[in-house]
């Protein structure tokens, strides 16, 4: 479970949201048998940004930057 780490339920509120966003955005350009384990590969990375994340928006933003920083690689 990729947020089984965060114990603080304002935390958890916020990697759910976080992960929602970046999946909003990203979502239409994975191919749909990608989703599933792309949306996981998601989830994990938005665990691991969240404990420096100053708030929702700048996880998201740091979560999508990690995406596009290793897609154009």
């Amino acid at each position: 479970m990729p947020f089984s780490s965060l114990t603080d339920p304002a935390d958890l509120a916020r990697a759910c949201a976080a992960l929602e966003a970046v999946w909003s955005e990203v979502k239409p350009a994975i191919p749909e048998r990608e989703h599933d384990e792309q949306r996981r590969r998601i989830a994990y990375l938005v665990a691991g940004f969240a404990p420096m994340a100053l708030d929702q928006e700048d996880l998201k933003q740091n979560v999508l930057l990690h995406l596009r920083q290793n897609t154009s690689a």
